[in-house]
């Protein structure tokens, strides 16, 4: 259950109290069964997977949710030989074609029949809340993803002003410095990955994967004034990640200054294996988290 993506949010700290009930009200908003003429569903699922009634997961300051979803899977390919083949029937039977509203009235129908027969697909996005900090986490680079678990949260508690993270300092100045010889901050180094992009409509973009950023061949493109909107970070030998200029990690990793505690203890459960390597994360991450909020002056909700 490492999150191998990030999105943040921002909440007031004065949500603390509300959000000390999310627990108990998560069972009205827990994942219902799809409908048969429903395209989608929303609902909280357990953490520890299907069967378990838990719907969150506490240690210390940090609450772990799930967001669960079924999606019907109904390709436009279907829905249109479908709707062809009536529009055909009629030109036959009747030698007419049916016009604009006559042919969304026969969509609807055709969508009305073939949506029991669809398949649903499972989805599900972690997250958890930093009750102390006012961070929301979620597992996802997608911003509809991580919007779709802000506004779960809201509908569960009424309101939740959560906003994305806002850097005060441009993201994309500072890494382009960082990669252009600028002083890395203590406990940060330079990956091996980075995207640079000349900032112009339609500019170039170079992507390099498996390269020294700190080389003349990296810096040769800065000097004709591509910027860094990507970059490959390593934090105190114990998290890589690269983190973009819109403050989303992605492709995070925990490395194994940071896990071997977890592969040296001998858990009996699935509660105590999943505390244990939540506990981790969520410590490991709160450091970082910080570090970043001084680096990039990233703004509080309460601010």
């Amino acid at each position: 259950m490492l999150f191998r993506n990030l999105t943040l949010f921002r909440f007031p700290l004065s949500l603390r109290e509300a959000l000390e009930t999310l627990p108990e009200r998560l069972p009205e908003h827990a994942l219902r069964p799809l409908g048969p003429l429903e395209l989608s569903t929303r609902g909280f699922v357990s953490p520890f997977g299907r069967g378990d009634e838990m719907l969150s997961h506490r240690v210390g300051d940090c609450l772990l949710l799930n967001l669960g979803g079924e999606d019907k899977i109904l390709p436009a390919a279907v829905v249109n030989q479908a709707l062809n083949e009536k529009l055909d029937a009629i030109r036959e039977q009747e030698g007419r074609s049916p016009g604009g509203r006559e042919r969304k009235r026969m969509k609807d129908e055709v969508l009305t029949d073939l949506l029991p027969r669809a398949f649903a697909r499972p989805s599900r996005i972690a997250a958890y809340l930093d009750l102390s900090l006012g961070w929301l986490v979620v597992d996802s680079s997608s911003r509809k993803n991580a919007e779709a678990v802000v506004s779960a949260i809201r509908e569960a508690l009424g309101s939740f002003p959560a906003l994305p993270v806002n850097a005060e300092s441009s993201p994309r100045a500072i890494m382009t410095g960082w990669i252009g010889g600028e002083p890395m901050p203590d406990a940060f180094m330079l990956g091996d990955e980075c995207e640079l992009r000349d900032p112009v409509d339609a500019g170039a973009i170079v992507k390099c994967r498996r390269q020294e950023l700190d080389s003349d061949e990296v810096r040769e493109h800065l000097k004709v004034g591509k910027q860094c909107f990507h970059l490959g970070l390593v934090f105190a030998e114990r998290l890589s990640f690269v983190l973009g200029e819109d403050m989303v990690i992605r492709k995070l990793k925990f490395l194994e200054t940071a896990t071997e505690s977890l592969e040296k203890d001998d858990r009996q459960s699935l509660e105590a294996e999943i505390d244990a390597t939540f506990a981790l994360m969520s410590g490991e991450l709160r450091v970082l988290l910080e570090r970043l909020e001084t680096e990039f002056s990233l703004s509080s909700a309460d601010a």
